[in-house]
């Protein structure tokens, strides 16, 4: 299922890369798509304001109107494709709320995530490309981890924080810990081909990570 269109609302949303305020969804969803098959076809450094115009049937003024840059497109794409992802940031908060424990929030994010990288072909392929671009286009891995990782990585931590059973002398360390097993997973198993050769089943694998952060979250004995 696709996910549903940006939030065209939003008060920060340039700054993000995102439709600016008073701008229609469902033109700003025509461009992400445009923007996906134009990225994932001929790569990042290719893909031209004009080929990116012509692939949304808009204009490049249009583009520019509901995106700074083709960086802000490229990222507000990525956010675009993850939306609808178990990770999001409204997740944590509302566990939060509800007191969910961490062996079925932790868990369940996990399993989604590597389970939409799986089967979701246009994100792995950008992921794939943002990793093979970092080195010539820093500024662009730099400002996914601003807006995507780093609010990401302080959600989890603040949830991990808020458990009243698990104490970390510092959460965010945990929270690094999980995210970053999550990506090292995604990253060999799919962006590396490397399933067949360090091959791990990813409940498995994601049951025994939180199992393991829980673990390190209890006090002490003395």
């Amino acid at each position: 299922m696709a996910p549903s269109p940006v939030d065209p609302t939003e008060t920060s949303a340039r700054k993000m890369g995102r439709p600016s305020q008073g701008k229609s969804a469902e033109k700003a969803q025509a461009i992400l798509v445009g923007a996906l098959e134009v990225f994932t076809t001929e790569g990042y450094a290719a893909a031209t304001m004009d080929r990116l115009a012509a692939a949304a049937g808009v204009s490049k003024p249009t583009i520019y109107s509901y995106f700074e840059s083709k960086e802000g497109l490229f990222v507000a794409l990525i956010q675009y494709l993850v939306s609808d992802d178990d990770m999001s940031l409204e997740m944590l908060p509302e566990a939060i709320r509800l007191q969910l424990p961490p062996e079925k929030v932790l868990f369940k994010m996990g399993t989604s995530v590597l389970e939409s990288f799986a089967v979701d072909q246009p994100r792995l392929t950008l992921f794939r490309l943002m990793i093979g671009e970092s080195e010539r286009f820093p500024k662009l891995t730099k400002t996914f981890v601003r807006e995507v990782q780093k609010p990401l990585l302080e959600n989890v931590s603040t949830y991990l924080a808020a458990q009243p059973h698990l104490h970390f002398s510092d959460p965010m360390v945990a929270a690094r810990m999980f995210v970053g097993s999550i990506v090292h997973y995604i990253i060999t198993q799919y962006v590396m081909h490397g399933a067949n050769i360090l091959p791990m089943e990813r409940d498995h694998m994601v049951k025994e990570l939180v199992q393991l952060i829980v673990q390190a979250g209890q006090p002490q004995s003395v």
